[in-house]
């Protein structure tokens, strides 16, 4: 059976795949048009556009099952995979534990003013003053998105005995959980705001003028989620109005941000390049762990690991 793989990854798996699969390993996009072609499965991990993703897949005219890397799928054109009836599985939880000790770094840089600290440091400064004093231990956070980061979260934060609470797509009124149409009437209660959700078209600009101006003005804002989640446009005009005390913003719209983007200039904001989910180095093993237990799966006619709802889009 004929697999298109990711050369990303290939130092890891090609010793690993059963001795019947022939790899076809691409690169770039025009080298994954060409390895799908024939291929009954594709691990699609591509840095690039959907319309480039789009032509791949549409190569790939035998594809019975595309699996990627990533958790968020706001990428890929999933109404060609529905059309055709291919398996999308993607790679939730494969990153949960790093992303969130990114978010949970993003909380106490911001609580304890640490790019200031970094600055004075440069300056070769002994500052007297410490340029934040809120502690964590007794502050309290809304974390919108309960998936496995979000859950990853909750638990390091409840560790160290922050007042979490959580939002997701059901609500559940006997443990405090927030359903989508309840957080927006508490932002005002909150030091911290984690957005944790994924970019699908009902999140898109979820933290716009009107939540922003909700939150505390000593609150601050973690997004490791997608750029999408927050109009940065109304973003910037509250930094720049000093609405919230500041922000760690890991994605962006676009990515990469071009250098003359005025969200580079925010005040009081951590612009960190969408690196949450490569702080890590154990990567290709999980990459590989879980292609080998679908690719099984998927021979013996089983279902697969980590589906994604293209409807839902996560």
């Amino acid at each position: 059976m004929k697999i298109a793989l990711s050369s990303f990854w290939r130092h890891e798996m090609e010793p690993r795949l059963p001795a019947d699969v022939e790899p076809a390993w691409f690169q770039t996009v025009d080298e994954a048009v060409e390895a799908v072609r024939g291929a009954k499965m594709a691990q699609l991990d591509l840095l690039a556009p959907e319309r480039d993703i789009r032509r791949v897949i549409e190569a790939g005219e035998d594809l019975e099952w595309i699996a990627v890397c990533f958790a968020g799928v706001d990428r890929y054109p999933l109404d060609v995979m529905a059309r055709r009836g291919i398996a999308f599985t993607n790679g939730v939880g494969l990153v949960a534990v790093p992303v969130a000790e990114w978010a949970v770094m993003g909380v106490y840089a911001l609580a304890k003013g640490f790019p200031d600290v970094v600055r004075m440091h440069d300056r070769k400064e002994w500052g007297q003053s410490p340029y934040g004093t809120v502690e964590v231990s007794s502050s309290k956070a809304l974390l919108i998105g309960y998936g496995h980061i979000g859950t990853e979260i909750a638990r390091q934060l409840r560790g160290v005995g922050t007042d979490v609470t959580v939002v997701r797509s059901k609500p559940d009124p006997t443990t405090g959980v927030l359903g989508p149409d309840d957080w927006r009437a508490t932002l005002g209660d909150y030091d911290f705001v984690i957005l944790a959700a994924p970019g699908t078209e009902e999140n898109e600009g979820m933290i716009g003028a009107d939540e922003l101006k909700a939150m505390k003005k000593s609150a601050c804002l973690v997004n490791i989620g997608r750029g999408s989640l927050i109009d940065q446009t109304a973003f910037r005009a509250a930094m720049d109005a000093k609405e919230i005390a500041g922000a760690l913003l890991d994605p962006a719209t676009p990515e990469p941000l071009p250098a003359d983007d005025p969200l580079w200039d925010a005040p009081d904001t951590i612009v960190t390049a969408h690196l949450s989910g490569r702080s890590q180095t154990t990567m290709p093993a999980r990459v590989t762990d879980l292609l080998l237990k679908n690719l099984e799966r998927f021979r013996g006619g089983q279902d697969l690991i980590n589906v994604v709802d293209t409807e839902r889009g996560y």
